[in-house]
């Protein structure tokens, strides 16, 4: 499915992610978690993206933005539930548009369709996290009417505490 957008770069095309995808969007991941000064996070490998994506049970959806014939941007998500709405929501675990492509409407286009599909799901809400230091992001969030809730905190396990935490003693 195809979703054009009025966006500076006229060739957009926002799209799910296709099997043949999985390498350009593992790329796309590199640099996210590069502009994140986060590169040493990232342990997994393309493959494994692919499995998640396009296996037998898929895990996560993405979208990718190409400009030309290139992968420019992503989004990526997975589904979570409200108890309280009792309605699926939708978790975009990552937005990014590479460097040279910001400020030509790429991540609102990629933001805006996540938000398509989870309005065409019925699903609740739409949430996903910034980090605190990214001014420049959060700017961008609040003005497509995000609200970020400073009274929440992630909480996370992982490796051995995880492990551990999953032991039955």
């Amino acid at each position: 499915m195809d979703y054009r957008l009025m966006v500076s770069c006229s060739n957009l095309i926002v799209r799910f992610a296709e099997p043949t995808d999985y390498s350009a969007l593992f790329k796309l991941i590199q640099g996210l978690a590069e502009y994140e000064k986060l590169s040493h996070a990232v342990t997994g490998d393309a493959l494994a993206l692919k499995e998640h994506l396009f296996g037998s049970h898929k895990y996560i959806e993405a979208i990718l933005a190409e400009s030309g014939d290139q992968a420019v941007g992503f989004a990526l998500f997975f589904h979570n539930y409200s108890t309280f709405l009792t309605k699926p929501g939708i978790y975009l675990e990552d937005l990014f548009v590479l460097p040279e492509y910001r400020r030509q409407g790429i991540g609102k286009a990629l933001i805006s369709k996540v938000a398509q599909i989870a309005v065409e799901r019925n699903c609740g809400r739409l949430e996903w996290s910034v980090l605190d230091w990214n001014e420049a992001a959060k700017e961008f969030y609040r003005s497509m009417g995000a609200s970020i809730l400073d009274d929440w905190r992630i909480c996370r396990v992982t490796e051995d505490a995880l492990t551990q935490l999953g032991t039955v003693n």
